[in-house]
């Protein structure tokens, strides 16, 4: 696939983007038949593109071979109906080696992850993004957090990069990345694409839909569809007051619970698939398991969620 299908494919917000979990088994190894069946359920209950083993994903916990196998049936389960954008990361020689295995296993696109450990200058992370996108023909969208943050005349020079099609935002300085937009707007005029990559994303999309981002994450969406697809719509449609709704009643709620626990990023989301039926494991090192009385506040949480949504129709 090359960059502008898969621009535009992303550039449809109709639906949430789908961040699976990596399922593990009894013994700690990838359960892949597992991963198969939640992959195949957020892609028929809506979703407008999977993106495999990035953060949620737990990119960082996978061997070379989990990772290329986690995507192969990521692209198997979506079966062409949405597209698949896999994780890359580390340095710039190991982002191409996983962005190479992203191609093989079938990929139509990769999300960039920060290099590891290092904090580069301007001229070093552009660098590094550049020589990834053109060391492999998938589009490549960039993901600012942590120690890959851009001035607005960097986000310009990846916008004019050939293969690099967007800025996932996971910073959250609303001044900056109106900056970074208007910049791109005025100096790279085109399709680039932004996102919402903040932790539980909803929390805040009003705000970046008020800077035209309309496309975001949603950890959600893994273990309670129903209550992201709710928000989604109510979005779209300009609905504050179910947006409101479920933001007061569900997702604020949640965003507090996810702040008590390191990790929970991640481990609470996988808690919350759990319960819901699919048992995906746990999480590997170094994250940690929820402590149980947060289980038990996420269960009625997904009780309330659920209520909630069915208020909505």
């Amino acid at each position: 696939m090359t960059p502008a299908p898969l621009a535009a494919r992303l550039g449809i917000p109709s639906g949430p983007l789908f961040f699976p979990v990596t399922a593990y088994g009894p013994d700690g190894s990838v359960d892949l038949e597992t991963y198969r069946l939640h992959v195949r359920g957020g892609v028929e209950a809506g979703a407008a593109a999977v993106f495999a083993c990035c953060g949620t994903g737990e990119f960082h916990a996978l061997t070379p071979e989990e990772f290329e196998a986690c995507v192969r049936v990521a692209v198997e389960a979506a079966d062409g109906r949405v597209p698949v954008v896999a994780g890359t990361g580390y340095g710039t020689g190991l982002a191409v080696r996983w962005a190479s295995l992203a191609e093989r296993a079938g990929a139509d696109g990769l999300l960039a992850m920060p290099p590891y450990l290092v904090r580069a200058g301007r001229t070093g992370l552009v660098r590094h993004y550049r020589e990834l996108a053109a060391a492999t023909p998938l589009p490549v969208i960039v993901y600012q957090r942590d120690n890959a943050l851009f001035t607005p005349e960097s986000v310009v020079d990846l916008a004019r990069t050939e293969g690099i099609v967007g800025l996932k935002d996971g910073h959250g300085d609303l001044d900056h990345m109106q900056r970074i937009i208007s910049a791109v707007r005025t100096e790279a005029p085109g399709d680039f694409l932004y996102f919402n990559g903040l932790p539980t994303a909803e929390q805040t999309q009003l705000a970046y839909r008020a800077l035209g981002v309309t496309l975001y994450s949603s950890a959600v969406f893994c273990f309670a569809p129903e209550v992201a697809l709710a928000c989604h719509r109510a979005l779209h449609t300009g609905d504050r007051a179910t947006v409101d709704r479920l933001l007061d009643g569900f997702y604020r709620p949640f965003v507090e619970l996810r702040d008590q626990g390191s990790g929970y990023a991640v481990s609470l989301v996988k808690a919350g698939v759990r319960l819901r039926g699919l048992d995906v494991g746990g999480v590997r090192p170094p994250l940690d398991e929820p402590a149980g009385d947060h289980v038990e506040r996420l269960a009625r949480l997904i009780e309330r969620g659920l209520a909630l949504t069915e208020e909505t129709k």
